[in-house]
Formats: structure tokens, sequence, C-alpha cells
């Protein structure tokens, strides 16, 4: 039997569970088994920039931050509920990986 993992990357923490809601009800509802949504560890990525680009004004700074969500479920391999997965529309904000093992 083989399970399908699905990783979901995002920079928007609701679209991410949203989606994340939806395959879970999938696989209820095929009656396939199902782990998971595992929050894995967030990624922050931070920059510091200068507010002025000219050398003679002040000394100020500006702080930003991406962060980068990302959720790992697996599901026990039904074609059914796999098919049902890959129609789900999915927002721009957030990529899925599907891998089979």
């Amino acid at each position: 039997m083989s399970v399908a993992i699905i990783k979901l990357i995002s920079t928007n923490r609701k679209d991410a569970d949203s989606i994340a809601r939806q395959i879970k009800s999938i696989a209820q509802a095929a009656n396939v088994k199902s782990r998971g949504p595992v929050p894995l560890p967030t990624r922050r990525i931070s920059q510091t920039t200068r507010k002025t680009p000219a050398a003679d004004g002040s000394h100020t700074y500006e702080k930003w931050e991406l962060r980068i969500h990302k959720r790992l479920i697996q599901i026990d391999g039904s074609e059914q509920a796999l098919r049902q997965v890959m129609r789900i529309p999915v927002p721009d904000t957030v990529q899925i990986e599907i891998g089979l093992s």
C-alpha cells in the first residue's frame, strides 16, 4: 500500500490551514486513513534596510520579515482521494508538493 505525503508551503498561514482542512475532509469522506496536518518549523527571513538612500540622512532603519509556513499531511494511497485533492482550487500563496512512497 502506498502513502501520499502532501507538503503545503505558504507565506499566508490561514491559506495553508484552509487547504489542509480541505484535504483532511476529503480523506475523511473517502474513509482513508490520514495523519496530520503537522506544522513544521516556520522559517523567518528578515531583511534590514536603510530608510534613506542618501548617505547624508539620518541613520534610521526598517526591518522586514517574511515568514514561510509549512504543513505536512500523510494519506494512505487511495487513487480516488488523490484525484479529489488535485482538484482543490489552490490560491497563489500556497505551494503543494505531493510525493508517493
